[in-house]
């Protein structure tokens, strides 16, 4: 689980070494989270319902569902080895940052002007 910005810098880094070094970086790349923000399906909808405050809810479905792996996590040890890429927003704050954006959208707001501010509230993240 990762904000859509954290992949979107990895690809900028990426294109840029491709840009400037060529075939070298012209393979397979994983941006994913760090392992401390690999969490299931559950505790993220608790989190955002939590996050999203007043209204939100959510209900288990108890139906028969195909199986589904327990666990499943990118490894993005070559980027972060290879291109310095590391994610900058733990999982709290990318959570944070969806929930903010999806209320911004629902209140009308210029959605441009929403997306550039949280792009430079990433990109001020060490």
């Amino acid at each position: 689980w990762q904000h859509v910005l954290e992949p979107l810098s990895g690809y900028l880094k990426l294109a840029q070494k491709l840009y400037e070094e060529g075939a070298a970086y012209a393979e397979g790349w994983n941006f994913g989270p760090n392992d401390e923000d690999a969490k299931p399906v559950q505790w993220i909808v608790e989190q955002l319902t939590q996050s999203w405050g007043e209204g939100a809810s959510w209900l288990l479905d108890g139906g028969e569902h195909p199986h589904e792996a327990h666990y499943l996590k990118l490894d993005c040890s070559k980027a972060k080895g290879r291109l310095d890429w590391h994610p900058r927003w733990h999982l709290d704050e990318a959570l944070k940052r969806i929930v903010d954006w999806q209320k911004q959208y629902l209140y009308g707001r210029d959605m441009r002007a929403v997306t550039i501010e949280q792009i430079d509230l990433y990109l001020k993240t060490a």
